[in-house]
């Protein structure tokens, strides 16, 4: 668990803590308010207060969350008006829990033996007293330091702290001290140890099942036999764009995203786009593979298969995409044929011939199955909305 930062200031009447939770979704957050005591819950942080004075809980609080700053606030009402809280500037002080746990004795005398159901659901129940380390600000020079990632190699520092958290979603250990070369060595001898001879020649040669999933004609493909048949009855000449509309669900998404200008110079947007060619291949080979019916495994599919968002790679060429689409559908998903890789490299050039709002609709899916994989919501974060944001500004 990662103690967030935090600071506190007070009024007469009201307490007011504002934390920094940038990973924590808004739907996941835990509160216990009781007198002295103030603990949050958002996974991946926890933050336990124990305050110089009381607090109640009488439907006077407040309470929002910034997701754009990652900023969760709270007001909180004093149990006693005009009371006022001293020392709410030593925060390693109000970190201490009321008892250490080390203080009890280490061998203790029990009433009884007999541990009923219930005492044993207790210990299950989530330890509100773990240990805390005071949250420490990394400085601009220790972040220049570090490698970098993300949407156009802009972020640096996210695993610093959220390694622990995050080592289901990628595969690349500390990031932030890993270079790009490092990384993409790494990711090559993973998959050349990965790779499962037996595995791939019992699907090349039992492929009945490929053979079906290769016949699957995914949603771009009647976009772009629509887009034909307009070409040619002349109903609709010089379209740019396939005629790709949007659910109701895609509309409250795009809504929700906050507009951003990218600054990216000439070697960062060329890699933004080659970035973005590895994370549509992932998804248009997990779309036929599972004949468009998400699964619990999609996110795992669409992760694994890019390695932009396994490996955080920084590809140099499509090409380098392309081999590395090839022997990650070779060694990690359950079908791995030869046939499958064309077929999404196939895909993902009607995608991007469709232009932009089919990129985007793709995007869109992604961030969803993203959005609802615990902890892969991060991978969101670090490069799906803004390429949901980016994409809509291109020309």
């Amino acid at each position: 668990m990662i103690t967030p930062a935090f600071e506190l200031s007070q009024e007469q009447h009201f307490l007011t803590i504002t934390i920094h939770v940038p990973y924590a979704r808004a739907s996941e957050f835990d509160l216990y308010i009781d007198g002295e005591d103030f603990k949050l819950y958002a996974k991946p942080y926890f933050l336990r207060l124990t305050l110089p004075g009381r607090i109640v809980e009488d439907g006077r609080e407040k309470a929002s969350f910034d997701v754009d700053k990652g900023l969760f606030t709270i007001r909180i009402p004093k149990e006693t008006p005009g009371q006022h809280f001293e020392g709410l500037d030593m925060l390693t002080a109000l970190l201490a829990p009321k008892g250490s746990r080390s203080a009890k004795p280490l061998v203790e005398e029990m009433e009884g033996s007999a541990v009923t159901e219930e005492e044993e659901e207790e210990e299950e129940e989530f330890d509100w007293q773990i240990d805390q380390t005071p949250y420490v600000v990394t400085t601009e020079e220790e972040l220049n330091s570090l490698c970098k990632y993300g949407f156009g190699n802009q972020r640096s520092g996210v695993f610093t702290r959220l390694q622990d958290e995050l080592g289901d979603v990628i595969d690349v250990k500390s990031p932030d001290n890993t270079t790009a070369a490092e990384r993409r060595q790494k990711r090559l001898d993973a998959e050349q140890a990965k790779f499962d001879p037996d595995h791939y020649l019992a699907d090349m040669f039992e492929d009945d099942y490929i053979q079906h999933l290769l016949k699957y004609q995914p949603w771009w493909i009647e976009a772009k036999n629509e887009r034909e048949k307009k070409l040619r009855t002349c109903l609709e000449q010089h379209t740019e764009e396939a005629t790709v509309t949007f659910s109701e669900e895609e509309k409250d998404q795009l809504r929700k995203f906050t507009n951003k200008s990218y600054l990216l110079d000439k070697k960062a947007s060329r890699q933004v786009w080659i970035s973005l060619v590895d994370i549509i291949l992932a998804y248009a080979y997990e779309v036929r593979a599972t004949e468009g019916e998400t699964n619990v495994e999609s996110a795992w599919n669409i992760r694994k298969l890019s390695g932009t968002l396994s490996w955080l790679e920084s590809y140099n060429s499509i090409q380098n995409v392309l081999e590395s689409c090839g022997r990650r559908v070779l060694c990690y998903p359950l079908y791995r044929h030869f046939k499958l890789i064309v077929a999404a490299i196939h895909d993902t050039s009607v995608i991007l011939q469709l232009g932009k709002a089919c990129v985007l609709k793709c995007l869109l899916a992604i961030h969803r199955i993203f959005r609802e994989n615990d902890p892969a919501y991060i991978l969101n974060d670090l490069y799906i909305s803004d390429y949901c944001v980016w994409i809509q500004k291109t020309k």
